[in-house]
C-alpha cells in the first residue's frame, strides 16, 4: 500500500469534526465539562462511557478501553482498514454513516463511488480504470515528484493521461460476494488490472496509456517510483504490448525511435513531438513495423540506450527497416546513458537533444552485415569527452569480399567512419561564448557589440588540449579566416583542413546566436507582472462599481492623501489618458514644500510601476536616445520642470506629435568611418510635470492641464493631522491598507483597454471661443471626457464595427 505523508494524517485528524462523525453513525453525545459523552457503540453499554475530547481529536470509553483518534473510530465502526478509513474522511464520506449505533465488524458494501461501472465494454472499463488512476496522480505528491524529478511536464501528464496506481481502486469496488462486484472484478481480472489475488497489477507505479488515435487502449506501462526492492520496477500489463505509443508522431517523415515510454517522453516533453517507442531494446513488433510503413516513414532516428542491449536493438530495427527502403541513423548518447539521463544531465534539453539529433550517423543497409558497437577515439580531457561523446562514431557494417581465387573470404571489418562533429555551446554569456566541436574549443568575445551581419569582428581562441591560438579577426572576412587558419596550425598542432571546418562551423553557429540576440533586442519588452484570481475579481469589482469616481477619492484618503479633491480626480484622469491614442500633460504647480511632489507620487502611486518612468532631470538631447525604452502607452514624469528646461522643446514634440526622430552622426564600430544613424522614440506618452515657478513656459502651459495646489491654513492643519496620524497604531493600519489599495488599483490600470471612445453627445457641446488658446483647451476638455469614459469601460458597451 502507498504511503499516507504523515503531515496529510494529521490534517486529516487535525480538520475532521470527530464529534460529526461519531453523530453520524447514531451516538447521541452530550456536553459534559470541556467533553462529549455517549453510549460506546462497541460493548453493550447502558451508562454512557464514551468520552469524547474534540479539542485534542481523541475518544476513549471508560469501561470497554477502546480508544483512538477520527480515523480509528471510523476504520473499528465501520469495519474498514486504515487507508480505507482515511479514504472515506478524505472524501467527506465517513460524515454519512447510517444512524444504527451498530458498528460492523468487516464492511462488503463500499461506502466510496465506484469508478467502474458494468454497463460497458472491456474498452469503457479500462478507460475508467485509467480517469480513475489519473486522477489519483494528481493527489499524489510523491507521484508528481517522481515526474517532475524524469523531466515530465505537466502538459504530458494532461496529453498522455498519466496517472498513479495508488492501491485504492479496490476500496472503491463493490466486493466479490455480490453480484456486481464479481463481474467488475472479473472483467478487471481479464484485462490485466486486478491480479488473482485482488490486488492490482501495477500497484505503486506511475502508468503511461497507449492510446490509439480512435481512442482505443492498446497496453498500459508502469514505472515504479521507488526502486528499492523493486526487481521489476518496469511492467506492462499482462499479454504482448499493443499499440503505437504517440500515433501522432507517425504523421512525420521523419520519426524518433526510443526503448521506453519515459524516453519518448523526454524528447516530447523537449519540444520535439514525432517520437514513439519500440518498448523495449529490440526488433520492432509486427504491430509497430506495419505502422511505420503504412504511415511511410522515410527516416527513423533510433535513440536506443546506450550500451550493448541498445546498439544491438538498433542494429535489429535498422535491418527491419532497411528492407522497406527506410533510412535509419544511430542517435549517439554518452556510453552508458539514455535520453532521460542525457537531457537531465544536460540542459536545456530542447537544445541538447536537437543537437544529438543533427549530429545522428546513418547506420546504411544494416540488413548485409553485423554492426560493430561504437568506437570513441582517445580524448585529450574529460571536458572533451563529454563533448566528443554527443558524436562518437559508429563503425559501418562490414562488407564481405572476395578472395583472390574468386572465393568468398572472411568478413573484415571496415574501419571507423570518421564522427560527425556537430557545435556544442558550452557557454553562451553577453560578453563571453565557448563552443565545443571533438576535443576542439572556441572562446568567442566581442560578439555583442556587432549590430548586424555585415561583419562578426570578434576574439576568438582556438584550443586543443593545452595549445591554443589567439587572434581578433572578422569571420565574415575569408582573407582573415585563412590567415587564421594557417596561424591556428601551426600553434596547436592540428591540420589546417580541420579548422578550416571547424571555423566554418563556428561562424554558423556564431550567426545562429546573433540572430537569436538581434531578434529578443528588437522585440517589445513587456514586464507585466501576473494577475491572480482574487487580485483580478478585486479589480474588476473596482471597475464595475456606479460609483467609480467616489470609491477613487475614498481610496486616496485611505492612502493618506488629504484635500485636494479635484486635483486628485485629474491627476488620476489624466495618468488614465496614457492608454489614449493623444493623452493629457499634467504640471502641478505650487510654491516650494507646498506639496506637489506629494501629489505627484500619490498619483503615480495608483500606475502599475511598468507603465510609469520617472526622472529629476532630463538633458537637452536625453529624450531622443530612449529608443530602447519602450514609453509607448506609459507615464513619463519629471519631478521638477526646471530640470527639464533644456527638454523643453523634446517635451513639446513628444506631447503633439507622439513621437520623436532624431538623426545623428556617428563613429562605426567596425569600419570608424562617419555614419549617420536614426533614434526614435515612440508614444503617446502622458506627461506628468511638477514646478515652484510662476510663469510658466506659454508653449508648455497650452499643452498642459495645470494644477495648483491647495496652499491654505485648513489644507495645512489637515496635513498636520494626518502627520501625527502616522505615529499611531491606526496610522501603522492605514499604512497596511494603503498596500491593499494599491494594489487593487493597479490591477485595475493592467484591465484597461486602450479602446477608441465614441461620444454621441460631442456635437451638443459648447465652450469658450473668445481666445485662440482654447482651441487647445477645447480639446484636453474632450480628452477629459474620453478619459471618464475609457475609465468606465466595464460599465459602458463595447462594440465592433467593420469598416
Amino acid at each position: 500500500m502507498a504511503m499516507i505523508p504523515d503531515d496529510e494524517i494529521e490534517r486529516i485528524k487535525r480538520e475532521t469534526d470527530l464529534a460529526a462523525v461519531i453523530r453520524a453513525r447514531g451516538v447521541d453525545l452530550k456536553p459534559q465539562g470541556h467533553d462529549l459523552v455517549g453510549l460506546c457503540p462497541f460493548h453493550e453499554d447502558h451508562d454512557p462511557s464514551m468520552r469524547v475530547t474534540p479539542g485534542k481529536g481523541l475518544w476513549r470509553c471508560m469501561s470497554c478501553g477502546a480508544t483512538g483518534n477520527v480515523i480509528q473510530f471510523v476504520q473499528r465502526f465501520d469495519g474498514v482498514s486504515f487507508r480505507h478509513a482515511y479514504e472515506l474522511l478524505k472524501n467527506g464520506a465517513a460524515f454519512t454513516g447510517a444512524p444504527s449505533c451498530q458498528p460492523v465488524k468487516k464492511a462488503t458494501v463500499p461506502k466510496l463511488p465506484t469508478p467502474v461501472t458494468t454497463d460497458g465494454d472491456d474498452q469503457a472499463a479500462l478507460r475508467q480504470v485509467l480517469d480513475y488512476y489519473h486522477e489519483r496522480l494528481k493527489e499524489n505528491p510523491d507521484a508528481l515528484a517522481y515526474l517532475k524529478k524524469r523531466g515530465i511536464a505537466a502538459e504530458a501528464l494532461a496529453t498522455f493521461k498519466i496517472g498513479f496506481v495508488d492501491r485504492t481502486l479496490g476500496l472503491r469496488l463493490p466486493m466479490k460476494n455480490r453480484a456486481e462486484g464479481a463481474a467488475i472484478r472479473e472483467r478487471l481480472q481479464r484485462l490485466g488490472i486486478l491480479r488473482e489475488t485482488g490486488h492490482e497489477h501495477l500497484r505503486g507505479r506511475v502508468v503511461f496509456p497507449v492510446v490509439a488515435e480512435s481512442g482505443e487502449i492498446g497496453t498500459v506501462y508502469g514505472r515504479a517510483i521507488d526502486d528499492a526492492g523493486k526487481h521489476d520496477r518496469h511492467l506492462f500489463l499482462p499479454g504482448p504490448q499493443r499499440g503505437v505509443f504517440n500515433p501522432a508522431a507517425l504523421r512525420s517523415p521523419e520519426v524518433i525511435l526510443c526503448e521506453g515510454i519515459i524516453d519518448a517522453l523526454t524528447f516530447w516533453c523537449a519540444g520535439l513531438r514525432n517520437v514513439t517507442t519500440g518498448y523495449s531494446a529490440k526488433a520492432l513488433p509486427d504491430e509497430i513495423l506495419t505502422a511505420f510503413i503504412a504511415a511511410k516513414v522515410r527516416r527513423v532516428l533510433i535513440a536506443y540506450d546506450r550500451d550493448k542491449a541498445g546498439d544491438e536493438g538498433a542494429a535489429a530495427v535498422a535491418a527491419q527497416l532497411a528492407a522497406y527502403g527506410v533510412e535509419c541513423c544511430r542517435v549517439l548518447f554518452p556510453p552508458g546513458q539514455d535520453a532521460n539521463a542525457y537531457a537531465l544531465a544536460v540542459t536545456p534539453a530542447e537544445k541538447s537533444l536537437g543537437l544529438l539529433l543533427r549530429s545522428a550517423l546513418p547506420l546504411g543497409e544494416m540488413g548485409k552485415g553485423k554492426v560493430s558497437p561504437p568506437v570513441a577515439p582517445a580524448l585529450s580531457s574529460l571536458l572533451a569527452a563529454k563533448a566528443a561523446s554527443v558524436a562518437a562514431p559508429v563503425a559501418p557494417a562490414p562488407e564481405v569480399k572476395s578472395s583472390p581465387n574468386g572465393a568468398a573470404g572472411e568478413e573484415k571489418p571496415a574501419a571507423p567512419v570518421a564522427a560527425i562533429n556537430a557545435v556544442d555551446v558550452l557557454k553562451n554569456e553577453p560578453d563571453e561564448t565557448e563552443l565545443g566541436i571533438g576535443d576542439r574549443r572556441y572562446r568567442v568575445r566581442g560578439l555583442a557589440k556587432n549590430t548586424g551581419f555585415e561583419s562578426l569582428r570578434v576574439s576568438l581562441r582556438a584550443a586543443c588540449g593545452e595549445r591554443w591560438h589567439l587572434d581578433t579577426l572578422d569571420l565574415c572576412s575569408a582573407r582573415q579566416r585563412d590567415a587564421f587558419v594557417a596561424a591556428a596550425a601551426v600553434e596547436t598542432g592540428l591540420k589546417a583542413e580541420l579548422i578550416k571546418r571547424d571555423l566554418g562551423k563556428v561562424l554558423g553557429a556564431l550567426e545562429e546566436i546573433q540572430e537569436a540576440r538581434l531578434k529578443a533586442e528588437a522585440a517589445p519588452k513587456k514586464d507585466e507582472p501576473g494577475m491572480s484570481a482574487d487580485e483580478r475579481e478585486a479589480a474588476l469589482a473596482l471597475l464595475r462599481d456606479p460609483k467609480l469616481l467616489d470609491r477613487i477619492l475614498e481610496d486616496f484618503a485611505a492612502c493618506g492623501v488629504v484635500g485636494e479633491e479635484t486635483n486628485k480626480l485629474v491627476g488620476y484622469l489624466a495618468a488614465v489618458s496614457r492608454k489614449l491614442d493623444a493623452p493629457l500633460a499634467v504640471i502641478v504647480q505650487s510654491t516650494s514644500a507646498a506639496g506637489k511632489t506629494a501629489l505627484m507620487e500619490a498619483v503615480l502611486a495608483f500606475v502599475p510601476p511598468e507603465e510609469r518612468v520617472k526622472y529629476s532631470a532630463l538633458t537637452s538631447q536625453a529624450l531622443y536616445y530612449l529608443s530602447d525604452a519602450d514609453l509607448k502607452h506609459k507615464i513619463l514624469a519629471i519631478v521638477e520642470e526646471e530640470g527639464a528646461e533644456r527638454a523643453a522643446y523634446a517635451l513639446k514634440l513628444l506631447q503633439s506629435e507622439g513621437e520623436l526622430t532624431i538623426a545623428s552622426t556617428g563613429k562605426d564600430p567596425h569600419t570608424g568611418r562617419m555614419v549617420t544613424q536614426e533614434y526614435h522614440v515612440e508614444g503617446p506618452v502622458m506627461i506628468f510635470l511638477t514646478t515652484t515657478a510662476v510663469d510658466i513656459d506659454e508653449e508648455l502651459l497650452n499643452r498642459c492641464l495645470v494644477l495648483s495646489v491647495d496652499e491654505g491654513r485648513e489644507q495645512t492643519a489637515a496635513i498636520h493631522r494626518l502627520q501625527r496620524e502616522r505615529e499611531t497604531l491606526t496610522g501603522l493600519v492605514r499604512k497596511q491598507e494603503r498596500n491593499r489599495v494599491l494594489a487593487t488599483h493597479r490591477a485595475a490600470q493592467r484591465l484597461l483597454r486602450p479602446l477608441h471612445v465614441v461620444n454621441p453627445f460631442a456635437e451638443q457641446l459648447t465652450f469658450l471661443d473668445d481666445r485662440t488658446r482654447a482651441r487647445r483647451d477645447h480639446m484636453k476638455y474632450l480628452a477629459l471626457i474620453r478619459c471618464i469614459t475609457l475609465l468606465h469601460q466595464y460599465q459602458r458597451p463595447v462594440k465592433t464595427i467593420t469598416h
